[in-house]
């Protein structure tokens, strides 16, 4: 045996020896903390850095040393003398975005650092203070990407949320964020999935629905908020001799229970209300475990008719919901024009 294959024999009858393994796991385990903690360090600096670049701007105008033609050039100033110092990452735009940070954010106690720069470029961008707060601490509750964070303010979200609520409700929608405490939280209505691909015209198959939904499972649980788990598509619920099928079923952490979603591509019928009803009922007596809370189930589609689900749903002792999908974005103008109107009662 050459001393290579020694080497190499002496090599894998350490990777099978578990003390061995378990050295390579927390030596892995202690970089990857450093750089994590180095990446967090990193990020809070920059972002103090940016923040104070803001004050120290709000405050030279504030102190009276412009004359107001030169004060129309300062960030244009400021951005040339910095850029040859400091080099790129100065523009006149990254500037006022620096200055707008600190107008929004006056306090950086306010200001977490378990986001990004890139965030908060994408927060600066909400017209509305209450809308900026629920955004910043959704981001923050859901460890949101910034794509999934501009996903959400582009579908309106908030106004979406708001608008299912009081004037009390929406302020605290804004300082604590998207709360889930009861099976009704789960409910947005619509629900907005653009990111199916579908054509809004096309006449499609509740089937092409579902594999989209399943392709895009990541966005489509950013959609469905905080707390779902993906358990399975075309879930068989087997009865005497039929079987029948849930589209899909998730597991929800926070309430603790099975939700069923069963999708429709037309208008919602009496008769979808009364299918979910018997999948909860079996899920209550088959699937559920003694500490699961009862289960829940939406029936969503493109149409309800509010009356016809009003008698549909009465006497109905589960958790069981109608709710409406849409397959573009909602006008985000007019859902703030509504919770304009909300807000001034």
């Amino acid at each position: 045996m050459s001393n290579n294959d020694k080497i190499e024999l002496l090599h894998s009858l350490a990777q099978t020896d578990s003390g061995y393994a378990q050295l390579v796991s927390q030596i892995s385990d202690l970089w990857n903390d450093a750089r994590t903690q180095a990446i967090s360090a990193v990020n809070t600096s920059l972002l103090a850095a940016s923040w104070h670049t803001g004050e120290y701007i709000v405050e030279f105008e504030q102190k009276g040393k412009l004359k107001a033609e030169y004060g129309k050039q300062l960030l244009t100033n400021l951005s040339k003398d910095l850029t040859v110092r400091l080099g790129k990452g100065y523009s006149r735009s990254n500037l006022f975005n620096m200055r707008l940070f600190y107008t929004h954010f006056p306090k950086i106690q306010t200001v977490s650092g378990k986001l990004s720069w890139s965030h908060y470029l994408e927060l600066l961008k909400c017209d509305d203070e209450l809308e900026m707060q629920f955004y910043m601490t959704q981001a923050v509750q859901e460890n949101w990407s910034v794509r999934g964070l501009k996903r959400q303010i582009s579908s309106g979200l908030f106004q979406r949320l708001a608008l299912s609520t009081d004037k009390e409700g929406v302020l605290a929608l804004a300082q604590q964020g998207y709360q889930v405490a009861k099976p009704s939280d789960l409910i947005h209505d619509p629900f907005v999935l653009e990111f199916t691909g579908l054509p809004v015209q096309k006449r499609y198959k509740e089937s092409e629905l579902e594999a989209a939904l399943k392709k895009h499972m990541e966005t489509f649980l950013l959609e469905l908020g905080r707390g779902f788990a993906f358990i399975g598509r075309q879930y068989v619920i087997p009865i005497g001799s039929r079987r029948f099928k849930v589209d899909l079923v998730f597991y929800h952490t926070i309430l603790k229970c099975y939700v069923l979603i069963d999708l429709k591509r037309a208008e919602i019928k009496h008769q979808d209300i009364g299918q979910m009803n018997m999948y909860l009922n079996y899920f209550k007596t088959e699937i559920c475990q003694p500490d699961d809370n009862p289960p829940i189930g939406i029936v969503l589609g493109a149409k309800k008719d509010e009356l016809l689900m009003e008698y549909a749903l009465a006497g109905i002792d589960n958790n069981l919901f109608a709710a409406r999908y849409q397959l573009y974005l909602p006008n985000k103008a007019e859902l703030q024009e509504q919770l304009n109107q909300l807000m001034a009662k």
